[in-house]
């Protein structure tokens, strides 16, 4: 057994209390109630996301009531992962959004928090998508899909007697935020890359576009006191940043600025209850930097750094005397922590909440990597960048995975990553680009492969394989590629594009017919992504000419192909064509494919065993281009 294999054993084997380190259980959607002692979050450690309540006290919680059922009445669904939970203003409900298999049929249920009673909003539609409460309790925003139905509609539902009012339609629509008179609703609409923000009067149904100017961010909050609204926004500006509007007799005046950063995006923004700070987390070369702003005096305050690298979301508790993080890095798992505040002002660290701290500290895998960060540029001098795994001990070139991810509105960040850190255990160093149409760079970079800018997209790939290979950093003979989402399709679209480049690669629930894919999609998805790939009814030789499957008798590497039975996003006809396709050409190839999994795998079993096979699928075959070219 070589060095290699025995550190991937021990990243396989369990290590103590902490469990099993590619089985690490995720914390996140810290959720404080409005009692002020209750919390909610979404955890996976009995396998796949689900709710959980405890109480929080002193900084830990005690008394957990564990898990409260979601299970959805319908038998001919499938279980339903818990993604997305609010809180009613009064606490007597827990509005949770559920992915039944995982996939993009949502479901809106309401649960108390002991779990007695349910509710289902909306139960007949094809997908229903959580919004907002109104402040009174006694509305909640929700967007309902009908079946075959392209554009949504947002609606606020009265819980009182089960009606509801149309605010908007669209294939993103959704409510954003509801006054404290429940007199006015900001609401947002749009498609990918072009959202917008519109304040809509209940009383008058008056619309006024709160700012001008098509978004890739755009959400909203009320100020406590109704006079003000808070924008999260990249409107008519290239970064994200905190926007007041002032109101009027609610009539709203102009945007200005209340937080922004000219090179860094804005990634969250939390409200306190009293609505006198706002907690600010910049995304800052991909990490996270966290900072207290008073909104009165315009006072900034930093918060302490969290264990991880990466903030995902932020509450305060309903005293507002502490702030809850979640946050995660490349070898600390998604985790809570709560952050003291004294007469307002952050304290020096973060507690941590959940998990609880394992009693013996050496149960912390010491086989895990930090990555850094490479500066390169596109072929036309575009500046990319990227997050390098090097296996440890390792000098000169190395076997590599490039690994692309999906979005394309994504990011590749230093957060917990199984896969990446199980391939560096087995010595193949992975190499996470950000290639154009990547978030966090601002909108002109997200914008930049958009319709037949997806071209120069492909290209990025084989700009970051030179440079890969011109620093050192890895031998040209052994490199892969592997994604998901739109990760995978430009896999295949690199495979089949620069065929000479890779040894090996992984497609995981990749398109590879933009035509099938929106023929087959959901309708709203559909619709929402003409505006980054293109439109069918008016692009369909783009879309043909971008599409690898057209290109398919040019794939030559070993192709590991993954998806899920219940993924409706990128639907089961794509992978079938690419496997069909490689079958009949006698290209060598493997099919995983997870009979309860949707567009990604949730259930920790099933990413062990999406783990396993691919650290075993790239791995044998880099070895076998190593042993070719001795």
């Amino acid at each position: 057994m070589t060095l290699a294999d025995r550190r991937l054993e021990r990243l396989v084997a369990d290590i103590g209390p902490a469990g099993d380190v590619l089985r690490a259980a995720s914390y996140r959607a810290p959720r404080p109630g409005p009692d002020g002692r209750s919390l909610a979050w979404i955890c996976d450690r009995d396998g796949r996301p689900r709710l959980y309540v405890g109480e929080l006290d002193a900084g830990s919680v005690v008394e957990p009531h564990g898990f409260v059922p979601t299970d959805l009445d319908d038998p001919d669904l499938p279980a339903a992962d818990v993604d997305g939970v609010a809180w009613s203003p009064d606490g007597s409900w827990l509005a949770c959004q559920l992915a039944p298999g995982g996939g993009e049929r949502t479901r809106v249920l309401l649960v108390s928090p002991d779990g007695a009673r349910r509710h289902e909003i909306a139960p007949g539609a094809a997908a229903v998508v959580l919004g907002s409460w109104s402040p009174s309790g006694s509305h909640l925003g929700v967007t309902i899909y009908g079946e075959g139905r392209g554009e949504g509609q947002a609606c606020l539902v009265d819980l009182r007697d089960g009606t509801s009012t149309v605010l908007a339609s669209g294939p993103a629509a959704v409510v954003c935020a509801v006054s404290g008179d429940g007199h006015r609703v900001v609401v947002r609409h749009g498609r990918r890359g072009d959202r917008r923000l519109e304040l809509v009067d209940l009383r008058t149904g008056v619309r006024v576009e709160l700012v001008p100017g098509g978004a890739t961010v755009a959400d909203a909050r009320f100020g406590v006191t109704g006079g003000m609204v808070y924008l999260h926004t990249d409107a008519g500006r290239d970064r994200p940043a905190l926007l007041a509007v002032p109101l009027n007799a609610g009539r709203p005046g102009i945007a200005s600025p209340v937080a922004e950063r000219s090179h860094d995006d804005l990634d969250l923004v939390a409200l306190d209850p009293a609505g006198a700070r706002a907690v600010l987390v910049w995304n800052v070369d991909g990490r996270s930097e966290a900072e207290m702003l008073d909104l009165r005096s315009g006072m900034l305050s930093p918060l302490p750094d969290a264990a991880g690298d990466v903030v995902t979301d932020a509450a305060f508790t309903r005293d507002g005397g502490g702030l809850l993080l979640a946050s995660e890095g490349p070898t600390v798992a998604p985790h809570l922590s709560l952050v003291p505040l004294v007469d307002g002002l952050p304290g020096t660290e973060a507690d941590a909440v959940l998990p609880p701290a394992p009693d013996d500290e050496d149960d912390a895998p010491d086989l895990l990597v930090t990555p850094t960060l490479h500066e390169f540029r596109a072929d036309d001098g575009l500046t990319l960048t990227g997050w390098l795994f090097r296996p440890r001990g390792t000098l000169g070139a190395t076997p590599t995975l490039v690994w692309l991810h999906g979005g394309p509105e994504a990011q590749e960040r230093p957060v917990f990553q199984p896969l990446f850190q199980a391939l560096a255990a087995a010595g193949i160093a992975v190499f996470a680009p950000n290639v154009r149409g990547s978030a966090g760079f601002g909108q002109a970079f997200s914008r930049a492969d958009d319709v037949a800018l997806r071209f120069a997209a492909i290209d990025d790939v084989r700009a970051v394989v030179d440079f890969l290979s011109r620093s050192g950093l890895a031998d040209p003979a052994r490199i892969g590629v592997a994604g998901r989402s739109y990760g995978g399709y430009l896999t295949l679209a690199a495979l089949v594009r620069y065929p000479d480049l890779f040894r090996v690669g992984v497609d995981v629930c990749g398109m590879a017919d933009l035509e099938t894919f929106y023929a087959r999609t959901e309708p709203w998805i559909a619709e929402a992504a003409t505006t980054k790939y293109g439109d069918p009814r008016t692009d369909a030789e783009l879309l043909r000419r971008l599409s690898p499957i057209h290109l398919i008798d040019r794939l030559t590497a070993p192709l590991l192909v993954v998806h899920g039975r219940h993924d409706t996003n990128v639907p089961v006809c794509e992978p079938e064509q690419v496997v069909a396709a490689l079958r009949e050409r006698g290209v060598p190839h493997s099919y995983l494919f997870f009979d309860d999994e949707g567009h990604e795998v949730h259930d920790l079993g099933n990413r062990a065993v999406f783990v396993r096979e691919v650290v075993s699928w790239v791995g044998g075959h880099l070895s076998e281009a190593s042993t070719r070219t001795a």
